[in-house]
């Protein structure tokens, strides 16, 4: 079982990858591949689900996801992303949506976006066994607030990020992500920390990385992103076989006798 604090050990002893995954199959290549961190991110609503924003996932469509993938990967950290609305309302309903990951879907963490307003929840948390990674910077939750902007741009942006960084360190969190900021206000969150820091689209001075597993995969070629690396075309490899299988089956050539059965 990997632990928060043997994840949180990590930091200054080696960089520390994470990917997401969100079905038991692709969880068991990662837990194959010894991937330090699973993350289910609600960004399946996007990836997986068609939606043009992660806001309409819910609870029980995460926990269902959360539950395959941890069956896929039962040894390795599986972190549940805490959809929109799934905390903030009430601390009661918050506490309540958090356990449901650990106690329905074997997760192993739960991250919450926010800064050092939710810092009281996450240590409420924390208090309760619930161990906690935190996610600030570009927050795909405040998409309709917000947009998509990248943040630490000015002196004050990146003294909000720190501030906040902190707060979350002192309640509790484990580790904290930083998304779609600028290198220097991650560099400077990273050393200001006990924690180690993830980023996605924060440069090079994190303590890890998490890329959401179809963009690396390249499952979506109209889709670019600055901070994404494309690791493999599996959408040219799953589109010609699909090909040949159409073409193969209109040409009679499959199935063929091996792949038939004959009365004895």
């Amino acid at each position: 079982m990997v632990t928060a604090s043997r994840i949180r050990a990590l930091k200054g002893r080696r960089k520390i990858s994470m990917l997401t995954a969100y079905d038991y199959l692709v969880a068991r290549i990662l837990e194959a591949a010894a991937i330090d961190m699973i993350l289910v991110g609600d960004s399946l609503g996007t990836t997986v689900l068609g939606y043009s924003t992660t806001l309409p996932v819910s609870m029980d469509i995460m926990v269902a996801h959360v539950a395959a993938v941890k069956r896929g990967a039962p040894n390795t950290m599986v972190v549940a992303d805490m959809p929109f609305l799934s905390y903030g309302v009430s601390d009661s309903e918050s506490l309540v949506n958090a356990g449901r990951f650990l106690k329905e879907a074997g997760a192993d963490a739960v991250k919450l976006e926010g800064g050092k307003e939710i810092a009281p929840l996450v240590e409420k948390m924390v208090s309760l066994g619930i161990p906690v990674i935190g996610h600030i910077g570009l927050r795909p939750q405040q998409v309709l607030k917000a947009g998509y902007q990248v943040a630490g741009k000015t002196d004050a942006d990146i003294e909000k990020l720190s501030e906040d960084a902190q707060a979350l360190e002192n309640a509790g969190v484990f580790s904290l992500v930083l998304e779609g900021t600028t290198e220097e206000a991650a560099r400077l969150i990273t050393d200001m920390l006990s924690i180690p820091t993830i980023g996605i689209g924060a440069g090079r001075y994190t303590d890890g990385q998490v890329l959401v597993i179809t963009d690396m995969l390249g499952l979506a070629p109209d889709q670019s992103y600055r901070h994404n690396k494309v690791y493999a075309h599996l959408y040219d490899t799953i589109f010609s076989a699909v090909v040949q299988y159409k073409e193969e089956v209109e040409k009679c050539i499959f199935p063929s006798e091996e792949n038939v059965f004959h009365q004895k």
